[in-house]
């Protein structure tokens, strides 16, 4: 507590005295014995904890404490009462006081208020650091990308972020759905609310509407207390409806109406609650085509589509690949408390061929994986899964025929090869069954073997195992 600092807002100097015996040793003491006095001092340091005497001359209490919570919201007031004033101490809470003690106040009973009240303020403060750092996180400067239609997305982000306008993204899994719905909100004026993230596709039609609106004690059998939904602990920020396509019709008419009136009605309830919530939604699924085929209600998708982001697959914005690859390998070295790895050109230019089907996601997964396993301060292409080998091999493949170094039928040998292979490890080097993978006969399979050249044993089996 030696850094802390505390504020004795009392007119009688005795009072002000024995408090600070009480701290004085253990954090800064600060003395008003006015209104006016303590709000000039509060202006200047911004204690802490203040101890604001209920009963003062001129300016009572009360009146200060509006005050204070007016110019310094962040410090916590302990109300200093008389026995007989206990009722206005009450009333003091309500206005914003942390607690109230009584005189002649307890020793012990004072320190532990203000210990109280310290801790308030500790994670108060750890509370809004960890704000800022979310906000920096999801700043959109922080957003990796400079290919065209990303920097599409970075000007829309920062327009839309601004206004109340609810947000529809599209875009495939693995795209970064959600890191732009947060940098929608941690850019915007509700910042300091809740980001509340609701994953339709992973809720049933049963749990959805009770999860976003709560249910009253009693509504179904073991209700037992009222539940608080998520349209209420997102009072003031922002509700990202994520795979929004997957709710059901009957769900989708009740957050209609709430959006529409900004009111919702918990499960066995009757009283209606306002709300203050931004809606961003997002899908994999052409909504305005669902809406088309009945799958999807269209007054819905036209009150969430009044802001349309559409996020490209990483496949067709290759030029960003390199970009993420290395704010990701910063990213996991860190989180892996491990050095910062590099890329071979040989692994560049295989992410530059392979299609990503998991886009953004698989990326960030494969380069945490590589962070990790690879032994070598320079990843190399050796370290990457053998599916990724191999399609970079057939990408250098369809290049080199492309140039012309390479003929077609060289190209196809090569890759009728190794699909031969393949069905031969799968198959125990069983050439029966390997050419029924194949979908062909256990001859016309020997005479490709005997045409391509492929070794008609595994190193580990004998030929007789071979021609069974």
């Amino acid at each position: 507590m030696n850094s802390a600092s505390l504020l004795i807002v009392d007119d009688e100097a005795g009072v002000r005295e024995s408090i600070r015996l009480i701290f004085g040793k253990q954090m800064r003491v600060l003395e008003a014995s006015s209104s006016d006095e303590a709000v000039r001092k509060i202006r200047q340091e911004t204690p802490d904890v203040i101890l604001l005497d209920i009963l003062m001359p001129g300016t009572d209490g009360l009146e200060t404490l509006k005050q204070i919570k007016g110019i310094h919201p962040e410090g916590q007031v302990i109300m200093l009462t008389a026995l007989n004033t206990a009722r206005t101490a009450f009333s003091a809470k309500e206005t914003g006081a942390f607690d109230y003690v009584t005189k002649p106040f307890d020793v012990d009973e004072l320190r532990l208020r203000v210990e109280r009240a310290l801790e308030k303020t500790r994670l108060s403060r750890e509370l809004e650091q960890l704000r800022e750092e979310v906000g920096r996180k999801y700043g959109i400067e922080n957003i990796v990308g400079k290919s065209k239609a990303m920097l599409e997305i970075f000007k829309a982000v920062s327009i839309v972020a601004g206004k109340k306008s609810t947000v529809l993204i599209i875009g495939e899994s693995g795209t970064g759905k959600e890191l732009i719905a947060r940098a929608i909100h941690y850019n915007s004026e509700r910042r300091s609310k809740p980001f509340v993230v609701v994953n339709c596709a992973a809720l049933p039609d049963t749990l959805i509407e009770s999860e976003l609106f709560g249910y009253e004690k009693g509504a179904f059998t073991n209700a037992y207390q009222r539940k608080v939904g998520h349209f209420d602990i997102a009072h003031g920020g922002t509700l990202f409806l994520d795979e929004i396509g997957e709710m059901g019709l009957g769900t989708q008419s009740k957050l209609l109406r709430a959006i529409e009136t900004e009111t919702f009605t918990r499960l066995g309830g009757t009283e209606e609650s306002t709300v203050d919530v931004r809606i961003i939604a997002a899908s994999n699924r052409d909504l305005e085509k669902l809406a088309k085929e009945g799958g999807f209600r269209a007054d819905l998708f036209y009150r969430l589509n009044v802001v349309s982001l559409h996020l490209p697959p990483l496949r067709v914005r290759r030029e960003d690949i390199p970009l993420l690859a290395d704010h990701f390998l910063r990213i996991k070295a860190r989180e892996n408390s491990m050095p910062s790895k590099t890329l071979s050109a040989e692994i560049v230019d295989c992410f530059m061929t392979y299609p990503w089907p998991g886009n953004v996601r698989e990326l960030e997964n494969l380069i945490e994986r590589l962070t990790i396993l690879s032994p070598n301060e320079t990843v190399l292409l050796s370290d990457l899964p053998q599916a990724m080998r191999n399609q970079d091999q057939w990408a250098t493949l369809r290049e080199e025929v492309l140039r012309g170094s390479c003929p077609l039928s060289d190209a196809v040998d090569e890759f009728e090869r190794e699909l031969i292979l393949r069905a031969l490890q799968k198959s125990g080097f069983n050439r029966t069954k390997a050419a029924s993978l194949l979908g062909t006969s256990r001859r016309v399979l020997r005479y490709r073997m005997e045409k391509l050249k492929i070794i008609e044993s595994d190193p580990g089996q004998d030929d007789s195992k071979m021609s069974r």
